[in-house]
């Protein structure tokens, strides 16, 4: 019973959001409170909430400093240069657009955590993609799906967790599945062009000339071309002696207005920038960064250690630390209780025991004949396993008994580990990792809209891996 109510709760939970029917916030609350009454369980609701909110501080922690610390980099121009190079990588052409936005991901993805990947990806490509009036869910999908292809180095998280459930070393693990993983990363990259190429199809190939030669819109001359499913639309003027109608000078105006407001991320002139200290900034972040690779402290102490110190240097003045803070607080505001409020649905599905039971039964499903392929059943079950649980149910709860099931036949748990990661790319899209709230939060995006459009090419994607490590024989 506790099986079919634990997939019925999950089911609900993601129907009701696709539909935007309710909130994420109010789903992730209110069904596991009314299945839990269902199990026969609601007087310890209590005790459940407050066990998942106690695992799950720490990460909103995190979240809650890690997009201040970003924030105040963002204000003060460090990730400027990284917008203005994919602006002259992409020359607004939509593919190179999404490619830029994987090859970004992927590369920020080094410090192992989703998060940071995601503050740092959307805040450098979002204004991108709102000027030139292009799908958001096609920047979160590519974005989570690239990240959750390099979440799988050993600083990653399941790579560690699946090492230390079965007593291996991480490096065993890991460094065999780099070809596999990099067949993914060529799959994430052929995914950004496919739906780049969609997406120019829809809207065509711009070019912006004067943004990505000065960096903002100037009043000299802007220029945007538009082929592809509609007229072609040019505006060039040079002072206040253009030779165009009324209307056209009209629709021009608004034009580099909206331009104005797309690139304000660039504007050279914005208040908050601090060019002196940009080393100061870049050294820190690089600091911070590698005390996170390296552990040399809880990550959310490291956040809040770094949002002081950026603070207090880059804005010294107690008005302005204040004015950046609250600039930042409905980012923070609406992650943090996302957290929260995922802390009721992890807390119901762990205290209930509904996640044990539904791993027992889909590991007793297994027929007896599949043993000697454990390997390949192992990363089958990750993809979806690894979406509907957290990464320490699946790899703490779950491969220690395929593993065990694998080794009855002779399958060794290096295949059984390496296996369990095949999941990775679609589970940086579950409604339980808190990262993908930063992402759709700091992007804009509905949730439910996020998974309907991410869940196929993420599972895709995870498919394309597990096929490449058994073609390369390391599964």
């Amino acid at each position: 019973m506790l099986t079919i109510l634990g997939f019925a709760m999950i089911a609900t939970f993601l129907v009701l959001i696709m539909m935007k029917k309710m909130s994420p916030i109010a789903a992730l609350v209110l069904i596991p409170a009314l299945f839990c009454v269902a199990v026969g369980k609601g007087a310890k609701l209590g005790d459940y909430v407050i066990e998942g909110v106690g695992n799950l501080a720490p990460t909103a922690a995190m979240l809650m400093f890690a997009i201040v610390y970003f924030g105040v980099m963002i204000d003060v121009g460090l990730f400027d240069p990284i917008v203005r190079g994919i602006l002259r990588f992409c020359k607004a052409d939509p593919m190179r657009i999404v490619v830029g936005t994987a090859v970004l991901a992927a590369i920020v993805s080094l410090d192992g955590d989703g998060s940071t990947t995601f503050m740092i990806t959307v805040s450098a490509m979002y204004p991108l993609y709102k000027r030139l009036k292009m799908s958001l869910v096609v920047m979160t999908g590519v974005a989570a799906t690239a990240n959750g292809v390099m979440n799988t180095l050993p600083w990653g998280g399941p790579t560690a967790r699946a090492a230390t459930a079965l007593k291996l070393d991480a490096g065993d693990i890991f460094v065999p599945m780099i070809p596999a993983l990099g067949v993914g990363l060529v799959a994430v990259l052929l995914l950004a062009v496919v739906l780049g190429r969609r997406e120019r199809k829809r809207l065509g190939t711009l070019t912006l000339d004067e943004v990505l030669a000065t960096e903002t819109v100037t009043e000299s001359e802007t220029v945007l071309v538009g082929t592809g499913g509609g007229s072609d639309r040019t505006r060039k003027s040079s002072g206040g002696s253009g030779t165009g109608t009324g209307a056209d000078r009209d629709e021009a105006e608004d034009a580099e207005a909206n331009a104005d407001e797309g690139f304000k991320g660039l504007d050279p002139g914005r208040a908050t920038l601090r060019p002196k200290l940009y080393w100061f900034n870049a050294g820190l972040t690089v600091a911070l960064l590698t005390a996170m690779i390296t552990e040399l402290m809880p990550i959310p102490v490291l956040f809040l250690l770094g949002a002081a110190l950026a603070l207090t240097v880059n804005f010294p003045h107690m008005p302005d630390q204040r004015a950046r803070i609250a600039a930042h607080a409905d980012n923070v505001l609406n992650v943090s209780g996302m957290v929260f409020a995922a802390a009721v649905f992890t807390g119901v599905l762990s205290g209930t025991g509904m996640v044990d039971h539904m791993a027992d039964w889909l590991v007793g499903a297994i027929p007896d004949g599949m043993g000697p392929h454990m390997a390949i059943v192992t990363g089958i079950l990750s993809i979806p396993l690894t979406y509907f649980m957290s990464n320490d149910g699946f790899y703490f709860g779950v491969v220690p008994v395929l593993a065990e099931a694998g080794a009855a036949h002779g399958v060794s748990p290096l295949e059984i580990a390496r296996a369990s990661l095949v999941g990775q790319p679609l589970h940086m899209s579950s409604p339980l990792v808190p990262a993908v709230y930063v992402l759709v939060g700091m992007a804009k995006v509905e949730f439910g809209d996020h998974t309907r459009f991410t869940v196929k090419w993420a599972a895709l994607t995870s498919l394309v891996v597990l096929c490449a490590g058994l073609l390369f024989g390391i599964i």
